[in-house]
């Protein structure tokens, strides 16, 4: 008996699994179909990771599209997240893929690339959600309120991430900042970290990884509305190998020394951040704690649109863009990076509904939305070559400078 119910549980997993693939059932209710989905044969980059082009139609007209698959169970596979070495700045993708040497590569988070909101405040170029690299955490999320990009689906966070974990398991989770700042009398909560923008009421850390960037963007906007005035009370405090070095009244900038961090604190923040004094001992933790289980080796910002092969309630129907995505599949161990291409011919691209259904049809399961428009880049570089060379035609005619990116790297 228990062999049978597992036989008939093994047909109706496959089952489910294909009508999902085709488009059955109420999942994709009011999606837009595919059509004509083309795929290219794929050249292999090296072992374990291959490129291919698609075509499809969209709602809104042809498309073009760039895809690499990369098996996570090689071992001379990995993958890792590519900035430009601060939280707090921007390079291109195939930059940032020459100077780590990655042989495939796509453009990432969402990020703050303007203030016309806040005259005189500098854009900082960080992004929105968490980051981690290399397994270190470099940054939590900012409020749901205050970040850049589309509107999200419904449940939907600005900790939700995309990344490997040390397991080398794909897989999308959330990742919570938990900090404390400690003196020798109290004790108060970490509300950000390495973040352009800080809740109302919060304290941040910065940390070197931040970079020279000015922290004013930090207190500017409030937890529902990104471009709300700039806070006016706020305070500064530079602690250096455990004690208070300097106080400021308001944010600063320029490179942060290393062990040292520096505390903004907006309203409540800054009141309580006014105790302090220089030479008085402080203590500030900071670690983010995913949702599931297990470390990750990198992590990225942006907002899932596909789960379980289902495609997530509220995606965006009706406004179509040029649009990168993120995807997984084989229980986490194969991984699809997709960008949409910006030439004049394609450049209506697909709504974020047709992304999943998009997704789904190239064999990813889970599948994660990430930084679009002028911004969709991916790249590869061949062997013996000292450059990436970028695939897609870039909307805005070249390539933009972004906050970080997803690349992919073969040991030789």
């Amino acid at each position: 008996m228990g062999r049978r119910v597992r036989r008939v549980r093994a047909v109706l997993t496959v089952l489910v699994a294909w009508l999902s693939l085709v488009g059955g059932g109420t999942a994709w209710a009011g999606v837009e179909e595919i059509s004509a989905l083309r795929l290219e044969a794929p050249t292999a980059i090296g072992p374990g990771v291959t490129y291919r082009g698609f075509s499809l139609n969209g709602s809104h007209g042809p498309a073009y599209g760039h895809l690499l698959t990369v098996d996570l169970s090689n071992q001379r596979v990995s993958v890792d997240l590519l900035y430009p070495g601060v939280v707090g700045g921007r390079e291109r993708v195939s930059r940032l893929a020459d100077q780590r040497s990655a042989v495939g590569a796509v453009n990432g988070d969402f990020f703050n690339i303007v203030e016309a909101q806040h005259p005189g405040v500098e854009a900082t170029g960080a992004p929105v959600g968490p980051a981690v690299a290399g397994g270190r955490s470099l940054k939590a999320a900012v409020p749901d309120g205050q970040r850049f990009g589309p509107a999200m689906p419904p449940g939907v966070s600005t900790q939700d991430v995309f990344g490997v974990g040390t397991n080398r398991v794909g897989r999308m989770d959330r990742l919570e900042l938990e900090g404390s700042v400690r003196t020798d009398e109290e004790e108060w909560s970490l509300s950000g970290f390495n973040q352009y923008a800080l809740p109302v009421d919060g304290i941040g850390a910065f940390t070197p990884a931040w970079g020279r960037t000015s922290r004013l963007r930090a207190t500017c906007g409030t937890d529902t509305d990104r471009g709300a005035p700039c806070s006016d009370d706020t305070f500064e405090v530079t602690v250096r190998r455990g004690r208070v070095a300097s106080v400021a009244d308001k944010p600063g900038r320029g490179a942060i020394a290393d062990g040292s961090v520096v505390l903004v604190g907006r309203e409540e923040g800054a009141r309580e951040l006014r105790k302090l004094e220089v030479g008085n001992r402080v203590t500030v933790e900071q670690r983010l704690r995913p949702g599931g289980s297990g470390a990750f080796r990198f992590a990225i910002g942006g907002f899932p649109i596909l789960r379980g092969g289902r495609p997530l309630v509220g995606l965006d129907l009706a406004t179509a863009a040029v649009r990168t995505a993120a995807g997984l599949a084989d229980r986490g161990r194969r991984l699809y990076l997709l960008a949409l291409d910006g030439g004049r011919d394609y450049r209506s691209g697909l709504t974020i509904a047709e992304l999943a259904r998009t997704m789904r049809k190239v064999g990813a399961v889970d599948a994660f939305n990430l930084d679009g428009g002028g911004s969709s880049t991916l790249v590869t570089r061949g062997r013996g070559s000292a450059r990436a060379t970028v695939r897609n035609h870039p909307s805005g005619g070249a390539e933009r400078p972004v906050a970080n990116g997803i690349g992919v790297f073969i040991r030789r």
